[in-house]
């Protein structure tokens, strides 16, 4: 017979895997910020996955582990700011509208939406990268990468608007892609929204009825 554990020596504390995860999704998050907060403020270049280590309070060997450099915590800043708002991201629902939606500019229209909401913060890195690619070919790798997978979320836009019979006689599947994938530039934010000074309402608008008038 097993004698029982003495009365004064407590059971072990059972592995709380929730709130290392919690703990690992702040740490992840703070990462994401600050490194997007220097990049944008200091440079792309100038920017050492050191300072953003010191900054955010974790080890050059986390950031290394979960994000492989400075070209990986790009694309998590990319990918953290077309999240959008609120808890649904803004590709899914994007995907849920289509589904539900039959009139092509009421979808367009609400592609303008996503335009206003996500254009003021995924562009700004996007063309911090665009111009240190000039230079860095490491960076002109990554933007192309970027680049090459804006294009397939939009390729896969136009092709929902071609099986659904929208798009305008004459107009190719690649031509549709190309047009919102234009559309969808940093570089026509950059004009029009930082240059111009318009507001990201106005900008959204005018990209949605653009659209309407190219395609449909």
């Amino acid at each position: 017979m097993i004698d029982p554990l003495p009365s004064d020596v407590k059971p072990r504390r059972s592995y709380d895997a929730s709130r290392r995860r919690a703990q690992a999704g702040e740490n992840r998050s703070r990462i994401i910020d600050t490194a997007e907060s220097m990049f944008l403020c200091t440079g792309y270049s100038a920017t050492t996955v050191q300072a953003i280590a010191a900054a955010a309070g974790v080890s050059a060997d986390t950031i290394y582990k979960s994000f492989g450099g400075k070209p990986g915590l790009i694309r998590a800043i990319r990918d953290h700011a077309l999240h959008g708002e609120g808890a649904v991201p803004a590709e899914r629902r994007s995907d849920e509208l289509q589904e539900r939606e039959s009139d092509p500019r009421a979808i367009i229209r609400a592609w303008g939406n996503f335009v206003a909401e996500l254009a003021p913060r995924v562009s700004p890195v996007l063309l911090l990268i665009r111009d240190v690619a000039a230079s860095d070919t490491e960076v002109r790798a990554l933007r192309d990468e970027l680049d090459a997978d804006r294009l397939e979320r939009m390729t896969t836009n136009a092709r929902r608007l071609r099986d659904a019979g929208h798009l305008r006689p004459g107009i190719s599947l690649a031509q549709a892609a190309d047009i919102l994938w234009t559309y969808s530039s940093p570089e026509l934010y950059e004009l029009l929204v930082l240059r111009r000074r318009w507001t990201p309402e106005r900008y959204g608008r005018y990209v949605a009825d653009a659209m309407i008038n190219a395609l449909l």
